[in-house]
């Protein structure tokens, strides 16, 4: 049975997380001094935040981590039993532990309900002696603010390229799978610094063959790739909308993808369209309107035809 590679190549210590060298340090700073605050790690999908978490346990306690954290997803538990009952119920058997204290990590806190987490903050208050928590979000402005105050906020950032196309190396020479340069760009480029998408991107595209190039990353994925969203764009901004919607359709038919996924392959290639600044600007406003309209429950079709009709016309003022 294969490993799932995310899970197998997971950094064990905190110097081998990927790309956030600045939190690194400062974690490595409370590993050596055995002491720290309750902290909030903030930032987006795949970023290391739940990697870190756990690093920094292995680091504290050795082979014994397991006993010393508890890991708890409030998106699965928001409500505020989870807080009175499994939460309360690790607090107070931390006092009879043998270590100076126990960490909490709570996963996704920005899901826990208000009420959650004003008895949250009354809890972090009470045990502090004998607990600390580790919550990790994607938006701290959904944090109360009396959380916010108590904790040492982090901030992760996504990954660059360069780090995810480092790492993706690594993983490759490991598993001994041969990958192009244009496959990995195409894998940081569907990845956008979340590395445990790129390591899952990775993964399936290994499944079809040991080479991986651009087409195999696109094929496996069933993403479009952004020469084919060029070549729609450039038809649209000719001027010619018939032939524009003509591809859409092909497009739709071979992939089968979504239309916000077609919305977001077309915010990402606008910006490399032959077009000056102010064009680009109206460009970008249009496509925000059309996904806002989608997310809002307007029909995907209408609002992609509505938007490559936009294009024709903007294609004819620029003629």
């Amino acid at each position: 049975m294969q490993d799932v590679w995310v899970e197998k190549y997971r950094p064990r210590k905190l110097h081998e997380v990927v790309g956030q060298k600045h939190i690194v340090e400062r974690l490595s700073a409370y590993v050596i001094t055995r002491s720290m605050p309750h902290m909030l790690f903030a930032g987006p999908a795949g970023s290391g935040k739940t990697t870190s978490a756990i690093a920094l346990a292995r680091e504290l306690y050795g082979d014994d981590w397991r006993d010393n954290l508890i890991e708890l997803n409030a998106s699965d538990e928001r409500g505020i039993d989870v807080v009175r009952g499994k939460i309360k119920d690790f607090a107070r058997a931390a006092s009879i532990s043998g270590t100076d204290f126990k960490i909490i990590f709570l996963d996704e806190a920005d899901a826990l309900t208000s009420d959650a987490q004003a008895a949250l903050r009354r809890t972090m208050e009470r045990n502090t002696q004998t607990c600390r928590f580790i919550l990790s979000c994607n938006y701290s402005s959904k944090i109360i603010e009396p959380i916010q105050s108590r904790c040492a906020v982090f901030r992760f950032k996504p990954l660059s390229e360069a780090d995810v196309k480092h790492y993706l190396k690594r993983i490759a020479q490991a598993e001994n799978v041969d990958i192009t340069e244009d496959g990995l760009s195409a894998i940081t480029t569907l990845a956008v610094g979340d590395l445990r998408k790129a390591t899952n991107t990775l993964q399936v595209a290994a499944s079809l063959g040991r080479k991986i190039d651009q087409d195999t990353v696109f094929e496996s994925t069933e993403n479009i790739k952004p020469s084919e969203i060029k070549d729609l764009l450039t038809v649209a901004l000719g001027g010619n909308f018939t032939a524009a919607r003509s591809r859409l359709d092909e497009l739709v038919a071979r992939h089968g993808l979504s239309g916000e996924d077609i919305i977001a392959g077309i915010h990402r290639a606008v910006f490399d369209l032959p077009v000056d600044e102010d064009a680009k600007m109206r460009l970008v406003d249009r496509i925000g309107e059309a996904e806002f309209r989608m997310v809002a429950g307007a029909s995907e079709r209408i609002q992609l035809e509505a938007l490559l009709a936009h294009l024709a016309q903007e294609g004819r003022k620029l003629k």
